[in-house]
């Protein structure tokens, strides 16, 4: 029944619940996968050879030969290098290792669709499964031919390279079933990602442009392609053979040739082939090597526009992959150092010793291709995504609006404040000359002793007569001891009785 699956790298999918097996079944689906895709593989082989063997004139077949022979081939298929008395054979051709991988690819798919994985770590027993079972049986077949036999090789290379052979593969069968892409990618920003995918696109269009080049130059030199075949005896089986040795090394051919393009060119032996230098001398009677030029040409350089022209494609694509320039640059220099990385793979098992002899070695300069493959993508890529590219708008900076000028009144000031300083000071002056007016007429000396004895009798009777209001009006009062400066008129002290009694007869004919 459908459900919802959660996986944990986070991707939530709507799929058929997957069977549950037990563990014997598990082992069993593994160990089917793992030994089916040897056999599989090692079946190929063998019937490639008995056909090949079975048209050839002067050959004798025979099935056990066959197998035996298959064995050696097996390890070629996993690109393992093989010792002769007369050297050694690293120059292995890529189109057999290619359709190897491709049969573990599928197997693995398989296996994960059987067993139900939908987990990253769920395709740990597929991989490892399959890797192992490989390395197992490459181990052997190199410690059985030993080291007299007539073909012979090492048992590390062989464990550990058919390991890896068949362990990418098996990585790439599942993991798009198991989500290790969506792991990846989710770890990479998308700026990036476009990178990437527009690095593996100028990879494919270098080659595409090796392989034009290539079938360029055997088409113009079909009559020298045609001598060779016949050179090799004009029977079925040995042009069979010819034809598919020549089938065999074909990838080969054509990352020699994106190397030429790019300008790095290639070597076989003492001969140089590239756009800029030429070495002639002699080649192998292969009809594939009849695309090589002859001589030095002055048109030859003009292969070089290829690789400036996918780099100024690898701008195109990657224009709109962020608003802001420097992202878009970003992005080409991610593309161009995939590209540059496939190249160096793809150069570094592209070539190889081949024997002793003046053709030894055959070699295509993986860390040149790599830096020129980098530098026609990302000088010619970058300029057009800069300025090809979409801009953020430009926001003006807002101008501040000039703040509005007041004009202030002028204000005298000193005038202001002398006019109120001199009124202060002259009602503080009014006020104490008043006080002490009255305090000094309060005071003043009497002018007889019977005028002081009249006033103190009078003080005496005004005591008795109202002793409360007396007592109340002659209490302090911090409201009133403080005279108000603001209020010039009030020039009598506040010890004065709210009550005048009637003065004294004597006392009112003085001056106040």
């Amino acid at each position: 029944m459908p459900v919802l699956q959660t996986t944990s790298h986070g991707a939530v999918t709507d799929s058929v619940r997957p069977p549950e097996f037990s563990r014997a079944e598990r082992v069993r689906v593994l160990a089917t996968t793992a030994a089916g895709s040897v056999v599989l593989g090692y079946a190929a082989v063998a019937a490639l050879l008995a056909l090949v063997s079975s048209t050839a004139a002067h050959a004798s077949f025979s099935t056990t030969g066959v197998l035996t022979a298959a064995a050696p081939g097996w390890l070629v298929a996993h690109h393992v290098p093989l010792r002769f008395d007369a050297g050694q054979l690293g120059l292995l051709p890529l189109l057999p290792t290619a359709l190897v991988m491709l049969l573990v690819y599928r197997a693995a798919a398989g296996a994960a669709d059987r067993l139900g994985l939908f987990e990253p770590l769920q395709a740990r027993s597929v991989v490892f499964g399959i890797a192992g079972t490989h390395a197992v049986v490459g181990g052997v077949i190199a410690f059985l031919m030993g080291d007299e036999g007539p073909v012979r090789a090492t048992p590390a290379v062989a464990f550990f390279g058919c390991a890896v052979v068949s362990g990418v593969a098996a990585v790439a069968g599942v993991a798009q079933r198991c989500g290790l892409v969506e792991v990846v990618f989710e770890r990479i920003d998308p700026v990036a990602r476009r990178g990437l995918r527009a690095g593996a696109l100028a990879l494919f269009a270098l080659a595409a442009a090796g392989a034009l080049v290539l079938a360029l130059g055997l088409l113009l030199s079909w009559s020298t392609t045609a001598s060779l075949f016949d050179q090799t005896g004009g029977t079925l089986g040995t042009g069979l053979g010819i034809w598919l040795l020549c089938l065999a090394y074909l990838p080969n051919a054509v990352i020699g040739a994106l190397s030429y393009v790019v300008g790095s060119g290639f070597s076989i032996g003492q001969v140089v082939v590239g756009p800029l230098e030429f070495t002639g001398g002699p080649v192998p009677a292969v009809p594939l090597l009849a695309a090589l030029p002859e001589q030095h040409s002055a048109y030859l350089p003009l292969v070089l526009v290829l690789p400036g022209a996918i780099g100024v494609l690898v701008g195109v694509v990657l224009r709109d992959a962020s608003e802001a320039p420097r992202s878009r640059v970003r992005a080409v220099l991610v593309a161009a150092v995939t590209a540059g990385v496939g190249a160096l793979v793809l150069a570094a098992v592209a070539g190889g010793a081949l024997g002793a002899g003046v053709f030894h070695p055959v070699t295509i300069p993986a860390g040149l291709l790599a830096v020129l493959t980098v530098g026609w993508i990302a000088v010619p890529g970058g300029v057009v995504a800069w300025f090809s590219g979409p801009r953020p708008p430009r926001v003006a900076a807002p101008v501040p609006e000039p703040e509005p000028v007041v004009e202030e009144e002028p204000v005298e000031a000193e005038d202001h404040s002398d006019e109120g300083g001199d009124s202060d000071d002259s009602e503080d002056d009014d006020y104490d000359d008043d006080y002490e007016d009255d305090y000094q007429d309060d005071y003043d000396e009497p002018e007889s002793d019977d005028d002081l004895d009249d006033d103190l009798d009078l003080d005496d009777d005004l005591d008795y007569e109202d002793d409360d209001q007396d007592y109340e009006d002659d209490e302090p009062d911090d409201q009133d001891d403080e005279p108000d400066p603001e209020d010039p008129q009030d020039d009598t002290p506040d010890d004065t009785p709210d009550d005048d009694p009637t003065p004294d007869p004597d006392l009112a004919d003085k001056p106040r």
